[in-house]
Protein backbone atom coordinates (compact mmCIF):
# COMPACT_ATOMS: atom_id res chain seq x y z
CA UNK A 1 0.00 0.00 0.00
CA UNK A 2 2.55 2.30 1.11
CA UNK A 3 4.88 1.75 -2.15
CA UNK A 4 1.62 2.83 -4.09
CA UNK A 5 1.19 5.94 -2.25
CA UNK A 6 3.91 8.01 -3.81
CA UNK A 7 2.80 7.38 -7.54
CA UNK A 8 -1.06 8.10 -6.51
CA UNK A 9 -0.37 11.33 -5.24
CA UNK A 10 1.82 12.04 -8.41
CA UNK A 11 -1.18 11.36 -10.63
CA UNK A 12 -2.72 13.60 -8.68
CA UNK A 13 -1.73 17.30 -9.79
CA UNK A 14 -0.86 17.88 -6.11
CA UNK A 15 0.69 21.41 -6.77
CA UNK A 16 -2.09 22.87 -8.23
CA UNK A 17 -4.27 20.78 -6.13
CA UNK A 18 -2.73 22.06 -2.85
CA UNK A 19 -2.62 25.70 -4.42
CA UNK A 20 -5.91 25.93 -5.21
CA UNK A 21 -7.52 24.22 -1.94
CA UNK A 22 -4.96 26.75 0.03
CA UNK A 23 -6.38 29.92 -1.65
CA UNK A 24 -9.89 28.87 -0.88
CA UNK A 25 -8.73 28.24 2.38
CA UNK A 26 -7.16 31.51 2.86
CA UNK A 27 -10.72 33.01 1.46
CA UNK A 28 -13.13 31.59 3.56
CA UNK A 29 -11.01 32.53 6.79
CA UNK A 30 -11.43 36.23 5.49
CA UNK A 31 -14.54 35.95 5.20
CA UNK A 32 -14.78 34.94 8.49
CA UNK A 33 -16.05 31.45 8.37
CA UNK A 34 -13.40 30.48 11.09
CA UNK A 35 -13.20 26.58 11.80
CA UNK A 36 -15.99 26.03 8.91
CA UNK A 37 -13.03 27.13 6.65
CA UNK A 38 -11.65 23.63 7.30
CA UNK A 39 -14.76 21.95 5.83
CA UNK A 40 -13.91 24.32 3.22
CA UNK A 41 -10.55 23.05 2.57
CA UNK A 42 -11.79 19.35 2.61
CA UNK A 43 -14.39 20.01 -0.13
CA UNK A 44 -12.21 22.00 -2.40
CA UNK A 45 -9.39 19.67 -2.17
CA UNK A 46 -11.15 16.23 -2.51
CA UNK A 47 -12.74 18.14 -5.76
CA UNK A 48 -9.42 19.16 -6.56
CA UNK A 49 -7.46 15.24 -6.33
CA UNK A 50 -10.61 14.06 -8.19
CA UNK A 51 -10.50 16.45 -11.34
CA UNK A 52 -6.14 15.40 -11.15
CA UNK A 53 -6.77 11.44 -10.43
CA UNK A 54 -9.72 11.15 -13.42
CA UNK A 55 -7.76 13.75 -16.02
CA UNK A 56 -4.34 10.87 -15.51
CA UNK A 57 -6.58 7.90 -15.73
CA UNK A 58 -8.25 9.62 -18.87
CA UNK A 59 -5.62 10.16 -20.50
CA UNK A 60 -3.39 7.42 -19.77
CA UNK A 61 -2.82 5.90 -23.23
CA UNK A 62 -2.26 9.22 -24.62
CA UNK A 63 0.49 9.65 -21.91
CA UNK A 64 1.80 6.11 -22.51
CA UNK A 65 2.41 7.17 -26.31
CA UNK A 66 4.18 10.13 -25.41
CA UNK A 67 6.38 8.61 -23.26
CA UNK A 68 5.57 10.46 -20.48
CA UNK A 69 8.17 9.69 -17.75
CA UNK A 70 6.44 12.14 -14.93
CA UNK A 71 3.05 10.06 -15.31
CA UNK A 72 3.29 6.85 -13.01
CA UNK A 73 0.49 5.56 -14.86
CA UNK A 74 2.22 5.72 -18.23
CA UNK A 75 4.88 4.02 -16.33
CA UNK A 76 3.01 1.52 -15.30
CA UNK A 77 3.78 2.15 -11.76
CA UNK A 78 0.47 2.00 -10.72
CA UNK A 79 -2.69 0.55 -11.74
CA UNK A 80 -5.67 2.28 -13.66
CA UNK A 81 -8.16 0.93 -11.63
CA UNK A 82 -6.42 1.98 -8.28
CA UNK A 83 -6.10 6.00 -9.80
CA UNK A 84 -9.84 5.83 -10.85
CA UNK A 85 -11.03 4.28 -7.40
CA UNK A 86 -9.10 6.94 -5.72
CA UNK A 87 -10.91 9.76 -8.16
CA UNK A 88 -14.38 8.36 -7.36
CA UNK A 89 -13.62 8.06 -3.50
CA UNK A 90 -12.42 11.57 -3.35
CA UNK A 91 -15.10 12.70 -5.64
CA UNK A 92 -17.77 11.32 -3.09
CA UNK A 93 -15.54 12.71 -0.08
CA UNK A 94 -15.73 16.13 -1.84
CA UNK A 95 -19.93 15.85 -2.53
CA UNK A 96 -20.25 15.07 1.28
CA UNK A 97 -18.64 17.73 2.24
CA UNK A 98 -19.63 20.43 0.45
CA UNK A 99 -23.30 19.09 1.00
CA UNK A 100 -21.83 20.26 4.72
CA UNK A 101 -21.25 23.48 3.58
CA UNK A 102 -25.05 24.60 2.62
CA UNK A 103 -26.91 24.22 -0.03
CA UNK A 104 -26.00 27.28 -1.91
CA UNK A 105 -22.35 26.42 -1.33
CA UNK A 106 -23.02 22.93 -2.55
CA UNK A 107 -24.34 23.25 -5.65
CA UNK A 108 -22.26 25.75 -7.27
CA UNK A 109 -18.71 23.83 -5.83
CA UNK A 110 -19.95 20.90 -7.46
CA UNK A 111 -20.56 22.77 -11.05
CA UNK A 112 -17.29 23.92 -10.59
CA UNK A 113 -16.05 20.43 -9.76
CA UNK A 114 -18.22 19.22 -12.69
CA UNK A 115 -16.49 22.08 -14.66
CA UNK A 116 -13.62 20.09 -14.47
CA UNK A 117 -14.18 16.68 -14.86
CA UNK A 118 -16.09 17.80 -18.36
CA UNK A 119 -12.81 19.66 -19.28
CA UNK A 120 -10.75 15.91 -18.77
CA UNK A 121 -13.58 13.49 -20.40
CA UNK A 122 -14.66 16.04 -23.83
CA UNK A 123 -13.87 19.87 -23.50
CA UNK A 124 -9.93 19.59 -23.63
CA UNK A 125 -10.75 18.48 -27.65
CA UNK A 126 -12.19 21.26 -28.67
CA UNK A 127 -12.51 25.31 -29.25
CA UNK A 128 -13.85 25.72 -25.94
CA UNK A 129 -11.16 23.99 -23.73
CA UNK A 130 -11.20 27.32 -22.02
CA UNK A 131 -14.90 27.38 -20.56
CA UNK A 132 -13.88 24.66 -18.22
CA UNK A 133 -11.28 26.42 -16.43
CA UNK A 134 -12.72 29.95 -16.08
CA UNK A 135 -15.69 28.79 -15.07
CA UNK A 136 -14.36 26.55 -12.33
CA UNK A 137 -11.86 29.17 -11.05
CA UNK A 138 -14.65 31.86 -11.31
CA UNK A 139 -17.12 30.26 -8.94
CA UNK A 140 -13.93 29.26 -6.45
CA UNK A 141 -14.73 32.23 -4.52
CA UNK A 142 -18.30 31.95 -4.78
CA UNK A 143 -17.97 28.43 -2.66
CA UNK A 144 -16.43 30.41 0.14
CA UNK A 145 -19.10 32.91 0.80
CA UNK A 146 -22.25 31.04 0.01
CA UNK A 147 -21.30 28.88 2.33
CA UNK A 148 -23.39 28.67 5.83
CA UNK A 149 -23.67 31.28 8.04
CA UNK A 150 -22.49 33.64 5.15
CA UNK A 151 -24.46 32.48 2.62
CA UNK A 152 -23.80 35.70 0.19
CA UNK A 153 -22.82 36.11 -3.06
CA UNK A 154 -19.03 37.35 -3.32
CA UNK A 155 -18.07 41.08 -5.22
CA UNK A 156 -18.32 40.69 -8.72
CA UNK A 157 -14.37 41.59 -9.12
CA UNK A 158 -13.22 38.17 -7.27
CA UNK A 159 -15.68 36.35 -9.59
CA UNK A 160 -14.26 37.59 -13.13
CA UNK A 161 -10.88 37.66 -11.41
CA UNK A 162 -11.01 34.36 -11.04
CA UNK A 163 -12.66 33.37 -14.23
CA UNK A 164 -9.80 35.67 -16.05
CA UNK A 165 -7.00 33.68 -13.82
CA UNK A 166 -8.64 30.23 -14.79
CA UNK A 167 -8.54 31.26 -18.54
CA UNK A 168 -4.79 32.10 -18.09
CA UNK A 169 -4.20 28.86 -16.05
CA UNK A 170 -5.28 26.71 -19.03
CA UNK A 171 -3.36 28.31 -21.67
CA UNK A 172 0.05 28.26 -19.29
CA UNK A 173 -0.74 24.61 -18.34
CA UNK A 174 -1.44 23.60 -21.87
CA UNK A 175 2.28 25.14 -23.46
CA UNK A 176 4.80 22.35 -22.65
CA UNK A 177 2.57 19.66 -24.11
CA UNK A 178 1.07 21.73 -27.54
CA UNK A 179 2.84 19.21 -30.19
CA UNK A 180 2.56 16.30 -28.65
CA UNK A 181 -1.12 17.05 -27.50
CA UNK A 182 -1.78 17.51 -31.68
CA UNK A 183 -0.46 14.13 -32.09
CA UNK A 184 -2.92 12.53 -29.93
CA UNK A 185 -5.71 13.99 -30.78
CA UNK A 186 -6.49 16.32 -28.38
CA UNK A 187 -7.31 19.89 -30.11
CA UNK A 188 -8.45 22.37 -27.95
CA UNK A 189 -7.64 26.54 -27.98
CA UNK A 190 -4.55 26.42 -27.26
CA UNK A 191 -3.39 23.73 -29.72
CA UNK A 192 -5.41 25.58 -32.53
CA UNK A 193 -3.71 28.70 -31.71
CA UNK A 194 -0.12 27.71 -31.50
CA UNK A 195 2.28 28.22 -28.46
CA UNK A 196 3.08 31.98 -29.37
CA UNK A 197 -0.38 33.08 -29.06
CA UNK A 198 -1.17 31.02 -26.20
CA UNK A 199 1.76 32.46 -24.19
CA UNK A 200 0.45 36.01 -25.22
CA UNK A 201 -3.07 34.79 -24.20
CA UNK A 202 -2.12 33.52 -20.99
CA UNK A 203 -0.32 36.98 -20.07
CA UNK A 204 -2.92 38.67 -20.94
CA UNK A 205 -5.80 37.15 -18.91
CA UNK A 206 -3.87 36.79 -16.19
CA UNK A 207 -2.69 39.81 -15.76
CA UNK A 208 -6.13 41.10 -16.37
CA UNK A 209 -6.95 38.89 -13.51
CA UNK A 210 -4.11 40.71 -11.32
CA UNK A 211 -5.64 43.56 -12.44
CA UNK A 212 -8.86 43.22 -10.72
CA UNK A 213 -7.80 41.71 -7.73
CA UNK A 214 -5.73 45.28 -7.39
CA UNK A 215 -8.22 47.75 -7.77
CA UNK A 216 -10.83 45.92 -6.32
CA UNK A 217 -8.79 45.38 -2.76
CA UNK A 218 -9.47 47.78 -0.40
CA UNK A 219 -7.75 50.16 1.31
CA UNK A 220 -5.57 51.69 -1.78
CA UNK A 221 -1.84 50.51 -0.21
CA UNK A 222 -2.96 47.24 -0.18
CA UNK A 223 -4.24 47.30 -3.83
CA UNK A 224 -0.43 48.61 -4.91
CA UNK A 225 0.99 46.34 -3.22
CA UNK A 226 -1.17 43.33 -4.78
CA UNK A 227 -0.71 45.15 -8.01
CA UNK A 228 3.54 45.02 -7.84
CA UNK A 229 3.70 41.70 -6.60
CA UNK A 230 0.83 40.51 -9.32
CA UNK A 231 3.59 42.58 -12.05
CA UNK A 232 6.86 41.11 -10.76
CA UNK A 233 5.20 37.26 -10.68
CA UNK A 234 3.90 38.36 -14.22
CA UNK A 235 7.29 39.16 -15.54
CA UNK A 236 8.93 35.88 -13.93
CA UNK A 237 5.87 34.36 -15.91
CA UNK A 238 7.04 35.69 -19.33
CA UNK A 239 10.64 35.20 -18.67
CA UNK A 240 9.99 31.64 -17.66
CA UNK A 241 8.12 30.81 -21.07
CA UNK A 242 10.03 32.92 -23.27
CA UNK A 243 12.94 30.59 -21.81
CA UNK A 244 10.99 27.66 -22.60
CA UNK A 245 10.71 26.59 -18.85
CA UNK A 246 6.52 26.33 -19.70
CA UNK A 247 5.71 24.19 -16.77
CA UNK A 248 7.51 26.42 -14.22
CA UNK A 249 5.64 29.38 -15.79
CA UNK A 250 2.31 27.08 -15.42
CA UNK A 251 3.80 26.51 -11.45
CA UNK A 252 3.91 30.22 -11.13
CA UNK A 253 0.83 31.33 -12.56
CA UNK A 254 -0.95 29.00 -9.71
CA UNK A 255 1.53 30.27 -7.41
CA UNK A 256 0.46 33.69 -7.90
CA UNK A 257 -3.30 32.55 -7.56
CA UNK A 258 -2.77 31.79 -3.99
CA UNK A 259 -0.83 34.83 -3.39
CA UNK A 260 -3.71 37.23 -4.64
CA UNK A 261 -6.01 35.46 -2.53
CA UNK A 262 -3.79 35.69 0.47
CA UNK A 263 -3.24 39.24 -0.40
CA UNK A 264 -7.07 39.57 -0.54
CA UNK A 265 -7.10 38.86 3.22
CA UNK A 266 -4.66 40.41 4.61
CA UNK A 267 -5.77 43.45 3.05
CA UNK A 268 -9.11 43.55 4.41
CA UNK A 269 -11.34 43.76 0.97
CA UNK A 270 -14.55 43.55 1.35
CA UNK A 271 -15.30 39.77 -0.27
CA UNK A 272 -19.24 40.75 -0.65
Amino acid sequence: MLRGFGPLMRSAHAEPSVAVTAAASALAVGAGLGPRSALVALAVGAGQLSIGWSNDWLDRDRDAASRRTDKPLAQREIAPRAVMTAAFVALLVCVVASVALGPASAVVHLIAVSAGWWYNVQAKHTAYSVVPWALAFGLLPAVVTLARPLVRWPAWWLLVAGGLLGAGAHFANALPDIEEDRHTGVDGLPQRLGRRRSVTAATVLVAGGVALVALGTRPRPAGVAIGVVGAVGLLWVGFTSWRGRDRLAFRGIVALLLLLAVGVVTSGAALF
